[in-house]
């Protein structure tokens, strides 16, 4: 796991170190997307590589890429001067979706071209090599260098543009240096990581950090540590769940600013608002129970997991016995499926040797038992719309009327008043 990993965590730490740096320009700048507007045209660019014959991963598709890329970091920073006729975001938006359609309609001519987006949108960060990982440290070395040395005209161009706009020349000129320099790191990120991932490490540690700092050598530690965590996090998960690397990791960061944020609603919020709120939930999920007992209901599907009980309950003595062979069919068979799945991973991945016949029956065999499994799925599956129809009076009704009740009273409940004692002077 380590020797597997090493690289693409490693690699996760200089993204991190790089792209946290451009995302707080990116929101002071308030151009949230042009990373994805740069990225698609970048893409574009190894389009236009891919139909001359070159590979997604080879140095001619990245130098397309790269050019394609300047070029539109100066048309970004063309439309900075025109800002007050037309939006920048607008030009943003404008420039990523007509390079996207045409990515699409220039693929559509290439051979495996649904696999050529797909490794575009999601890269392969799993894959990474010390070579690619040193070449990237090396390259963003060099651009922090230069904006460290460039640190002030390129801070105040971004964060205190009023303070530029009396010469636009030069105003101009720093753009251009910003959108350039970005612009080399968007098309060096995306070769490896993806437009999804690289998106994620621009935006995301940025947009947290907004919440508890606001000094911009705080707030560049605290992204710096975020990104690194949740790359962490995104490639653990991605090695015991056996998920794609890339949008794994994607999805921590989702996760992570989810939870942030609802913990700062929280923390802004009243406890009788949040009273309200949560007797207002309960009472729509016993009505949705109730009117609807055959729809998906999610919260209901975690609670008997946690809690067979619930479920159970509601089944009679013939179903509650096929439920519990069923349950024991499952585990039988997923204990059986992680372990050959393990085996097959340690196939593909080089640790183990078995000839192509071996293989071939292995996959065979374990396509098979997960479709033995689905059959006791939809068994499971059965006796649970068996146990909601009983739900419905069961659990719905009590849940609806508690909900109802307890909202009403909360809204006959006066919030606590805090008064202000004015003194003079």
């Amino acid at each position: 796991m380590l020797e597997l990993l090493l690289w693409p965590f490693v690699a996760g730490i200089i993204l991190t170190s790089i792209h946290a740096y451009f995302g707080l320009h990116v929101l002071a700048r308030g151009i949230i997307f042009v990373d994805l507007s740069l990225a698609q045209v970048a893409a574009l660019g190894i389009t236009i590589a891919i139909l001359a014959g070159h590979t997604v991963q080879s140095d001619a598709a990245y130098w397309y890429a790269l050019v394609f890329a300047l070029g539109g970091a100066v048309l970004f920073a063309l439309a900075r001067r025109f800002e007050k006729m037309v939006p920048q975001e607008a030009v943003i938006g404008i420039v990523y979706a007509v390079c996207a359609a045409l990515a699409v309609l220039a693929l559509d001519r290439a051979p495996q071209g649904a696999e050529h987006i797909k490794q575009i949108f999601i890269g392969s960060i799993l894959t990474v090599s010390a070579n690619e990982v040193s070449k990237l440290a090396i390259l963003y070395s060099l651009i922090g260098a230069a904006h460290w040395l460039l640190r002030k005209p390129l801070i105040q161009a971004s964060f205190h543009p009023e303070e530029t706009g009396v010469n636009s020349r030069r105003k101009f000129l720093w753009d251009v240096v910003f959108y350039g320099t970005f612009a080399l790191v968007v098309t060096s990120s995306v070769r490896i990581a993806g437009v999804l991932l690289v998106f994620s490490y621009l935006i995301v540690p940025a947009a947290i950090t907004g919440l508890f700092a606001t000094k911009m050598q705080s707030r560049l530690l605290i992204a710096w540590a975020l990104g690194v965590a949740l790359s962490a996090v995104g490639l653990a998960a991605s090695w015991f769940w056996n998920l794609p690397t890339g949008p794994a990791i994607v999805a921590a960061f989702g996760a992570a600013f989810a939870f942030v944020a609802m913990g700062m609603i929280l923390w802004h919020s009243s406890l009788l608002l949040v009273g309200k709120t949560v007797t207002a939930i309960l009472g729509i999920l016993g009505l949705l129970v109730l009117a609807f007992p055959n729809m998906d209901q999610h919260w209901l599907d975690a609670i008997e997991e946690a809690a067979p009980i619930v479920q159970e309950v509601f089944l009679t003595s013939d179903e509650l016995e096929t439920r519990h062979e069923a349950l024991d069919a499952i585990q039988r068979s997923t204990e059986e499926l992680t372990t050959l799945q393990a085996l097959d991973q340690d196939v593909r991945w080089g640790t183990k040797e078995m000839s192509a016949e071996k293989q071939d029956r292995l996959r065979q065999y374990l396509a098979s038992r997960s479709e033995i499994q689905a059959g006791d799925q939809l068994v499971l599956k059965e006796l649970r719309q068996q146990a909601r129809g009983r739900q419905r009076f069961g659990i719905g009704i009590p849940l609806l009327l508690l909900g109802l009740a307890s909202f009403f009273l909360l809204m006959r409940t006066r919030p606590l008043k805090v008064y202000k004692v004015a003194t003079q002077t």
